[in-house]
């Protein structure tokens, strides 16, 4: 279980291709911190820790995981949104987030306002029934408010301190990015579909 509040920026040191796809995470996590077998949250996708060393861990993704998120398209270099899994008693600073990645929107179009940022990004028609203007959503990991919604398009605005500790700085238009819908909203439209 997460919050969707990014506390590390990590990079991608190694990939490798076995039965499945093994990464490994560069961080500024204190390994020492880390239990083996912990759940980090990567770009959003919960991912079990199987080996670390003084400043990264190594997680695998299986071939379900890579299919259902952007995790295909990570290359050695590229920086991902971190966050540990939630404590008893951690602060909840975002919504409730499990790190199961529901789909994947791309991002369609962006647009400076002040200091900020406008993103507009397009959700898979069976996941845009889940938002809601003002309602939550998980992008890439980082818990978001949703400012508009039309049809499969919704807006999402970033402030500068989120785009400074998070890789939200680095989104451009084309972007696919990692979508997970708010719990409550999907249970309520599975309430709805039943009677």
């Amino acid at each position: 279980m997460f919050t969707g509040i990014i506390t590390d920026i990590g990079e991608i040191r190694e990939l490798e291709k076995r039965g499945d796809l093994r990464a490994r995470i560069g961080t500024s996590y204190d390994i020492s911190t880390i239990d083996m077998g912990a759940s980090i949250a990567s770009d959003g996708c919960c991912l079990t820790v199987i080996a670390m060393g003084d400043d990264w861990y190594d997680v695998e993704i299986s071939a379900e995981t890579v299919s259902k998120t952007n995790l295909d398209a990570w290359t050695v270099g590229k920086r991902v949104n971190l966050e540990r899994a939630l404590k008893v008693g951690d602060e909840l600073g975002g919504h409730i987030v499990s790190g199961h990645v529901d789909g994947v929107a791309e991002v369609i179009a962006m647009q400076d306002e002040g200091d900020s940022t406008r993103v507009t990004l397009r959700a898979p028609e069976a996941l845009a029934k889940y938002i809601a203007p003002k309602g939550s959503v998980a992008l890439n990991g980082t818990s978001l408010t949703v400012n508009e919604v039309e049809g499969c398009d919704f807006g999402i605005n970033f402030i500068p301190h989120t785009k400074e500790v998070t890789t939200w700085g680095d989104v451009a238009v084309g972007d696919r990015i990692n979508l997970e819908i708010d719990t409550l909203a999907r249970y309520v439209a599975r309430l709805q579909d039943m009677s």
